[in-house]
């Protein structure tokens, strides 16, 4: 399985495996960009074993040619590692891979349906080389996999259609825990990538009642900068410590402009915070009925939301327990059953067709 260490998949990748595990499916971790830090491989090498591939991910890439000898790296470990299957969680990997088992990949997000949806526009032709290698990446694929209906739709508006495209939804480890909160609000991100709209919460921090704590750098790996000079700026926490404050906060938002599924408010849900988020398909597939929307494009707009929940807290008190009850609809064993199911299927019609051979 490929993953990166610089956002969501890597968490992702990580519970997957561990839900995987009891059904009988051993995990090999494939990283590619950044290197993991000591607490990554630990936690990683505690579910499988992990190999560190010293090759960029397409959007950190600056050319074609910087990810050409990807394809060839998953090929090498897919045969010195004996797998049976290939999950691949960036559909460029796929481009040009050839590995004689069957391959899945999954849409978490692409430099196209982010244009899409954050700059309402094409991806510029410098980057263009990633939305064709995309492409050939889910022709290649025996199946591709979205986290949400919304994103799958996106996927089609922007790439036309994908053969095999399936949804299973993203889900969390996290335990359902209740207990008292404190009065603050809470925001999780990747806060460089405009994508997470960090900007419009900061601006709205000072008309919020109560303190806005935003945890996540807003540094980029490739000098991206997004200033957040309003809210308290916690910067890049560790998992189990963004976890520690986001089971205290009465309140949690987030203001994306794109999110194809949003794991940092499914686990808020599961903390019993109430949630107010940015009115966009994927929230409103998601936690509509269970959460306070909010235009993504207004500061003023996410100020109200969270102002009238820390105004009235019977109305917190049933956005926080709606949200919990729908946060146990992405339980992290569903998610384990519904890819295993499609492990053995993908699996079966390869032998078949091998056999028929």
């Amino acid at each position: 399985m490929s993953v990166d260490a610089v956002g969501g998949v890597w968490r992702y990748a990580l519970d997957l495996a561990v839900g995987l595990k009891p059904l009988g499916l051993e995990t090999i971790f494939a990283v590619f960009g950044p290197r993991p830090s000591a607490e990554q491989v630990r936690e990683a090498e505690a579910i499988g074993k992990l190999i560190y591939c010293d090759a960029p991910l397409d959007w950190m890439a600056e050319t074609e040619a910087d990810v050409k000898a990807v394809p060839g790296t998953i090929a090498e470990l897919a045969v010195r590692e004996r797998a049976d299957l290939v999950h691949l969680n960036l559909p460029s990997q796929a481009a040009a891979v050839d590995v004689g088992v069957p391959v899945v990949v999954v849409s978490h997000s692409c430099v196209s349906t982010w244009f899409h949806a954050v700059r309402g526009s094409s991806v510029p032709e410098a980057w263009q080389w990633q939305e064709r290698l995309n492409r050939q990446g889910f022709d290649q694929a025996d199946a591709v996999l979205a986290p949400s209906r919304s994103h799958a739709a996106l996927l089609g508006c922007v790439y036309g259609t994908i053969d095999g495209l399936q949804v299973i939804h993203n889900a969390s480890r996290v335990s359902p825990a209740g207990g008292p909160k404190d009065d603050f609000v809470f925001a999780a991100g990747r806060w460089w990538d405009d994508g997470k709209n960090g900007a419009v919460l900061d601006a709205a921090a000072p008309e919020i009642s109560w303190p806005v704590v935003m945890a996540g750098s807003n540094r980029g790996p490739t000098g991206q900068y997004v200033p957040i000079e309003k809210a308290r700026n916690r910067g890049e926490l560790s998992h189990a410590e963004t976890m520690e404050l986001m089971g205290k906060a009465a309140i949690v938002v987030s203001p994306s402009l794109y999110e194809p599924f949003g794991l940092a408010v499914l686990e808020a849900a599961r903390y019993g915070s109430a949630l107010v988020v940015a009115d966009i398909p994927t929230y409103r597939e998601l936690w509509d009925g269970a959460a306070l929307f909010a235009d993504p494009h207004d500061p003023r707009a996410f100020a109200a939301a969270v102002n009238r929940l820390v105004r009235d807290p019977s109305l917190r008190t049933i956005c926080a327990n709606r949200a919990r009850i729908r946060s146990l609809d992405f339980t992290a064993e569903a998610q384990a059953n519904a890819v295993a199911r499609l492990y053995t299927q993908i699996l079966s019609t390869k032998s078949a067709l091998t056999a028929a051979e």
